[in-house]
């Protein structure tokens, strides 16, 4: 198992925002948390990657305790990817991937080819080696979403979080950011707005509702007309290859 949370509980005050959540992935896979706006997927993510601290309950990864782990220990083995974020400092794309590297050096150590290679292959993957030395400040939404994925990717982590990676992204930078974080050696897992993305690139979805896990399994069991009339207050109309292997969803008026 790469990731284990079990009974996890946080909230602010006196508000419960993750309520007794306990889900598990399995390594190498990718699991998408999916539901309403408000419904903790943001929270949990943090929770799960170590940026929060829960009022009970835990999280293992790779069989190792996260709270017992250093915090620069935790980096090398895992990525987080953010929804949006900003700066003021001149910057380039390439010095902002580069930073990625950070967990993996010592103050006095020099820049290495190993740590070269990897900002080169993670610009490449997002197909950003062509932008390195564009500042960040003249880059569009989707641009520095990619250059964010390319940060976390420069730090080979073994375990991803993404906190809607998609967003600010065309059709085609979304489907191809997906199909990259699913086809990475590594665990991942990824909030998710769009059910037909979470249908079509993740192994498993996690459907959250109000603070607590409603349903969770593979795409075909989990998103049914049903969960998305009860959780996501729509009518829906789920169809399938004749094979089995594809879904769409196509929401109704």
């Amino acid at each position: 198992m790469s990731i284990l949370a079990e009974n996890l509980t946080w909230g602010v005050r006196r508000r419960t925002i993750v309520s007794g959540i306990s889900i598990s992935v399995e390594r190498g896979e990718t699991l998408g948390l999916v539901g309403p706006n408000g419904s903790g997927k943001s929270s949990l993510l943090r929770l799960l990657a170590g940026l929060k601290r829960p009022g009970a309950g835990t999280v293992t990864i790779n069989g190792r305790d996260i709270a017992q782990v250093p915090r620069k220990a935790l980096s090398r083995e895992v990525a987080f990817v953010q929804q949006s974020a900003a700066t003021e400092t001149s910057v380039t794309v390439l010095d902002v991937v580069r930073l990625g590297r950070t967990p993996h050096r010592s103050a006095l150590a020099g820049w290495s080819a190993r740590d070269e290679s990897a900002v080169v292959k993670a610009l490449e993957r997002v197909d950003m080696w062509g932008r390195r030395q564009q500042s960040w400040q003249t880059l569009s939404g989707g641009e520095r979403q990619r250059v964010h994925i390319a940060r976390a990717l420069a730090q080979t982590p073994q375990v991803m979080f993404l906190d809607e990676p998609t967003n600010h992204l065309d059709i085609h930078h979304q489907i191809e950011i997906l199909r990259m974080v699913r086809d990475l050696d590594q665990t991942s897992v990824v909030a998710l707005h769009d059910l037909n993305l979470a249908a079509m690139f993740c192994d498993k979805i996690v459907v959250l509702q109000s603070g607590s896990v409603f349903a969770s399994g593979t795409p075909e069991d989990v998103l049914t007309e049903t969960l998305l009339k009860s959780v996501f207050k729509v009518t829906a109309d789920v169809t399938r290859t004749a094979a089995g292997a594809d879904m769409h969803i196509r929401f109704m008026p």
